[in-house]
């Protein structure tokens, strides 16, 4: 069981769910170390000051605003938070949208929200009628020191909460080089389209995840076990 990142409330309307927000995500990179090769020994960063090269402790690390270059204010954690208000223990939907219309270039990072003491009643009234109505809630929510906009969505017998990319955050398909929109300049025929399509067609198969896994990190620690085995 992964730890909670968060606790609080789903509410809309005069409805109020307890909730835990779980991560969806299951880490399962391999994560190669920086190492001296002359004796093996880590590398690691260090927190620098860059006026006095020497480093900075824990303790005297602090979060600033920069309000005009190198000028910045520097904020409290309590400061944090206070600014947060309340928000902190709220993922007030605000809105209802068709599940169509939210495209997966603005979807980030998936979450589990699951249903606290005496919330199961309410959670799975709003699990169905988002179910049933094909739609998807919107909403703010404050986790750490940072709001995110954030989709909440059915999956399975679960609520989803999908921190969402802002729309300013996402570039744009006009910035790039790409083929226009049109096929006529391009010259393609009927038939070499019609072959594309049929072998689309041809290669497609349900949607299976299971099936798909890590090679490189399955050839990895294949490499390892054997360099061990014959070490």
């Amino acid at each position: 069981m992964p730890k909670p990142i968060w606790k609080g409330y789903i509410t809309f309307g005069l409805v109020n769910i307890p909730v835990v927000l779980y991560p969806a995500e299951k880490k399962c990179d391999i994560h190669l170390k920086l190492i001296d090769s002359r004796d093996q020994s880590r590398i690691r960063y260090v927190r620098v000051n860059e006026n006095t090269h020497e480093e900075v402790p824990w303790d005297q690390v602090a979060k600033g605003y920069e309000y005009e270059e190198h000028h910045y204010l520097l904020l409290k954690a309590e400061e944090m938070k206070a600014i947060a208000g309340e928000k902190t223990k709220r993922i007030n939907l605000e809105h209802f949208v068709d599940k169509n219309e939210v495209s997966s270039m603005g979807l980030d990072k998936p979450y589990y929200l699951v249903p606290r003491r005496r919330g199961n009643k309410e959670y799975v009234i709003l699990r169905e009628a988002l179910k049933n109505t094909q739609k998807l809630g919107i909403a703010k929510v404050m986790i750490h020191t940072r709001q995110y906009l954030a989709a909440i969505m059915p999956y399975e017998n679960a609520l989803i909460l999908n921190l969402m990319r802002y729309h300013q955050a996402l570039r744009k398909p006009s910035e790039f080089e790409l083929p226009a929109d049109k096929i006529k300049p391009y010259k393609i025929s009927a038939q070499e389209l019609d072959n594309a399509k049929q072998l689309v067609v041809a290669m497609t198969i349900a949607w299976k995840p299971e099936e798909y896994h890590d090679e490189w990190r399955e050839a990895l620690q294949r490499w390892a076990e054997n360099k061990r085995d014959n070490s």
